[in-house]
């Protein structure tokens, strides 16, 4: 089964003006976090400190157990920091869960089996619009859904597509619900590289149409470049922002600028940091 997409290269905003996403802004200040259980205690992030702005696409890097995920998960008001004050729009993020303002995209993709594409992408919107929030328009949900070349498998079930084409249903799935922050942990991690590749653009297409607000976890270096606005790289633990590049490639992006000069230095200044906060 074929697991390509193509879309059209289209600039942020470029979506009609329903629904919600449009971004919303997150400010991180001071946050410390240990985990603690009877034997030991380890301290996952120490005073982090980041602003993210609307709209902004920004991706944490660095090594396994840099507490990358911890901080996602206290963006997301799914854990508590010992320390520090974590904000979206300047509310809580226990107000903004409530508010149904984050999208999570996981690992694995999470797909309900005995429902179609088209019944899991409008799964959690529908949930959604039950507890009184507004998720996209489904004209707009319909234009993602042909944007990740899926409208011919609205129909198909999970077991019927491919890992890859699985993934892309979470995405729009994602996006579908209009929330304002996306918070995505590694949703690549699974696929093999010729499709974690095109995921890439995929995903890049799904964001210019909506405006949303993105955090993303990886630990592919070249993915954090063709991405983001800026990537922030994480020294080990105790987890803590030990650099930050902003990205000067154009938007939008292609798979052609990955032979570029500019995204090649990106590249050799990320893995330097990357090995000077190892340890």
């Amino acid at each position: 089964m074929a697991d390509q997409a193509h879309p059209s290269p289209v600039s942020p905003g470029q979506m009609s003006s329903g629904g919600r996403s449009k971004g919303a802004a997150v400010t991180i200040s001071g946050v410390t976090k240990t985990f603690r259980n009877r034997s030991r205690s380890t301290q996952a992030l120490t005073s982090v400190d980041l602003t993210i702005d609307r709209g902004e696409f920004v991706t944490l890097l660095g090594p396994s157990g840099c507490g990358k995920s911890t901080l996602l998960h206290i963006v997301g008001g799914l854990i508590t920091p010992d320390a520090g004050v974590v904000t979206i729009d300047g509310s809580t993020p226990h107000a903004a869960r409530s508010k149904k303002q984050f999208g999570l995209i996981p690992q694995a993709p999470a797909l309900v089996p005995w429902r179609t594409v088209h019944e899991n992408i409008l799964f959690l919107s529908t949930l959604n619009k039950r507890a009184g929030q507004t998720a996209l328009p489904p004209t707009q949900i319909d234009e993602l859904i042909e944007a990740v070349g899926l409208t011919d498998f609205c129909h198909a079930y999970p077991h019927e597509l491919s890992g890859g084409m699985q993934q892309r249903v979470a995405l729009v799935r994602g996006f579908a619900l209009g929330a304002p922050v996306l918070l995505m942990d590694e949703p690549f991690a699974a696929l093999d590289e010729i499709t974690r590749a095109s995921a890439r653009y995929l995903l890049l297409d799904l964001w210019s149409r909506t405006g949303a607000t993105v955090i993303f976890v990886t630990h592919s270096i070249p993915e954090a470049v063709i991405l983001s606005d800026r990537v922030v790289v994480m020294a080990a633990r105790p987890g803590r922002v030990a650099a930050v590049e902003d990205i000067t490639l154009p938007r939008p992006r292609t798979p052609e600028m990955e032979d570029e000069t500019v995204f090649l230095d990106h590249l050799r200044r990320l893995r330097n940091d990357l090995r000077d906060h190892h340890t």
